[in-house]
C-alpha cells in the first residue's frame, strides 16, 4: 500500500500528488464533484482544504476521503495488477 506524502490543489479539480515511493503526478477528479458527498466540492474552498490523513490517504474534514491505492493508479495510468502482483496470479479452484 502506497501513501500520499505530498499534494498540491491546480486549477480545476486537478490534484498534484507525491507518493512515498517517490512517484508523482497528477489526478483530475472533477467527474466527482457535486456527486453524493463530493457536493462539498462545489465550493472551491472547500476543495483546497484537503490535508494527508493518518494513513496516507487525501481527507477533507471529517467528511470525506479518497483511498491513496486508488489515486495512485489514477496518477500513474496502472493496472491493479501492476501493482498488486498478486491479483495476477491464477487462484486454484476447490
Amino acid at each position: 500500500m502506497v501513501k500520499i506524502v505530498k499534494v498540491r490543489v491546480l486549477s480545476g479539480y486537478r490534484l498534484e500528488l507525491v507518493f512515498d515511493d517517490a512517484v508523482s503526478g497528477v489526478v483530475d477528479i472533477e467527474e466527482l464533484v457535486g456527486k453524493g458527498v463530493f457536493a462539498l466540492w462545489r465550493d472551491r474552498l472547500a476543495f483546497e482544504q484537503v490535508e494527508i490523513g493518518s494513513f496516507g490517504e487525501l481527507v477533507w474534514d471529517d467528511k470525506i476521503d479518497l483511498c491513496p491505492d486508488s489515486l495512485y493508479l489514477k496518477a500513474t495510468s496502472k493496472k491493479p495488477e501492476d501493482v498488486f502482483p498478486a491479483l495476477s496470479r491464477d487462484l486454484a479452484h476447490a
